[in-house]
């Protein structure tokens, strides 16, 4: 036991210390990153065969890219920002996410609700986020112009304008070079084909990447 405490006295505390470091930068490199979706039936797989949709895709993708970051998909087709809201302390509370990835606000606005409640709402669930020192990442939306071309403005702006508000990511539009080809919807003409969500992946993750690499 002498010998041993000699030997550990007799190495240099520079290398003791690097050592240390060395330990502690891998631990936090590989700890569990958990991430958390909360969305609607664009991220829930409406209408496709199960590991078909973007959150799968980004599991496969973490995976091949050797991150240790499980996903929580708490995604519901028709969910609304108050649905939404009213699910995530429970959400939090259980898996205690690194990241929140809020993908909603489509329904909302496909009924016609309140701009001013769904902007609420999201608020809300973006510092509820925040209070426990995830990251969040808001997934922006549009819609067409059904309900005039005010609403659908005012719409498309509430995302930037939340996320620069609250100093949280931001992806600009889920279904920026989907929306625009109607081969890539479902019979529906409303949900993204299998076919689609590779690009809604490809628009999420270069937003998602650093917050991944930033979360501790």
């Amino acid at each position: 036991m002498r010998n041993r405490v000699k030997t550990i006295l007799k190495t240099p505390l520079r290398t003791v210390m690097l050592v240390a470091l060395m330990s502690f930068a891998t631990s936090a490199y590989s700890a569990s990153k958990t991430i958390l979706v909360l969305g609607d039936s664009l991220s829930a797989e409406y209408g496709l065969v199960r590991g078909e949709g973007w959150v799968n895709l980004l599991q496969k993708k973490l995976e091949t890219e050797k991150i240790t970051a499980p996903i929580v998909n708490a995604s519901i087709s028709g969910e609304t920002t108050s649905g939404g809201k009213g699910r995530l302390p429970a959400l939090l509370a259980k898996h205690q996410p690194a990241i929140v990835i809020i993908e909603l606000g489509a329904n909302d606005a496909l009924r016609g609700l309140s701009l001013a409640a769904t902007q609420e709402n999201l608020r809300n669930m973006i510092n509820s986020a925040k209070d426990i020192k995830a990251k969040v990442l808001l997934v922006g939306m549009q819609i067409p112009p059904n309900y005039g071309g005010d609403y659908t403005k005012q719409f498309a702006a509430l995302f930037p304008k939340l996320a620069k508000d609250t100093k949280s990511s931001l992806v600009p539009f889920m279904l920026q070079g989907v929306v625009e080809k109607p081969e890539l919807f479902q019979a529906d003409r409303i949900h993204p084909s299998a076919a689609a969500h590779p690009t809604i992946l490809n628009n999420i993750w270069p937003q998602l990447k650093p917050l991944i690499s930033s979360s501790k």
